[in-house]
């Protein structure tokens, strides 16, 4: 029996949230191919049905890939790390793109709604968000699980968000962690959980820190979402830090049940924060 859903195709950077569109794509039968980023995604990816490996450059091989699969949408999701030129190797199409809006755009959000654009001119398949999709994972307003901040904490959040907010509209990153006021960490290229560590070993005496999560003022919300899971809270844990704020309805949760479960284990609070 064909599916009435449109055929997606999933293109997978690292972390656990490509895995997560893959299991709803199952739960509601709608049929999928995904695309694993070469240096990005993880392995077991190509066991979760039929896949090519996608150079980051390779630009043509995965528009030629997309018409002859008969993929109607397109998602980008997981952690992409900013690649170097000699990362990318850019087919002719992937350097039309780079020519188009600079060569320092790497990385950058501009770079990935060129890509957008492209792929949706070279093949006539819709680029969405998984938000569009799976409503399920986005992040609501207010707590999930048992534990809430305190005023401290919600003072740390406030400030956290506005910091985040003003470090997103210079594209530095979407993390910082406050702890008491004080600012121990801003996420660069290093990644959330690397950010998680280091501020670990700079938090102070007293009330523990808090990890802010924000999406980027000026960002598309169909590419890197904020995303929070089990091993998120595993880092929380392992720091010191006492729980997670992310910007509801612009950040998504993956395996929620499983993360919620950790967090009341481990006396941490999740919660979604309006903006």
């Amino acid at each position: 029996m064909t599916s009435a859903l449109p055929k997606l195709g999933i293109i997978a950077g690292g972390g656990t949230a490509p895995q997560a569109v893959i299991e709803a794509c199952r739960r509601d039968g709608r049929p999928y191919f995904i695309f694993c980023l070469e240096g990005q995604a993880d392995a077991g990816l190509a066991a979760q049905g039929a896949h090519q490996w996608q150079p980051l450059g390779a630009l043509i091989r995965l528009r030629d890939a997309v018409r002859a699969e008969g993929i109607q949408e397109l998602v980008l999701i997981g952690h992409v790390r900013r690649p170097s030129l000699l990362e990318i190797k850019p087919d002719w199409l992937a350097l039309k793109i780079l020519t188009k809006i600079g060569i320092n755009s790497l990385g950058d959000d501009a770079l990935l709604r060129a890509i957008g654009k492209a792929l949706a001119e070279e093949t006539g398949a819709r680029v969405i968000g998984v938000q569009d999709i799976f409503g399920d994972l986005v992040v609501p307003v207010g707590r999930l699980g048992r534990h809430k901040p305190d005023a401290v904490a919600e003072a740390d959040i406030q400030r956290g968000m506005q910091l985040a907010a003003t470090l997103g509209a210079l594209d530095v990153g979407q993390s910082v962690v406050v702890q008491q006021g004080l600012v121990l960490g801003v996420e660069a290229i290093e990644g959330t959980d690397a950010l998680i560590a280091r501020c670990g070993a700079l938090r102070r005496e007293g009330e523990a820190g808090v990890l802010i999560k924000r999406a980027k003022p000026q960002q598309d919300d169909r590419y890197d979402l904020p995303t929070i899971g089990p091993d998120t809270i595993r880092s929380l844990q392992a720091a010191g830090l006492r729980g997670v704020a992310v910007e509801a309805g612009r950040a998504l949760i993956v395996e929620r049940a499983e993360t919620i479960r950790l967090a009341d284990e481990a006396g941490l609070f999740i919660v979604g924060v309006s903006a």
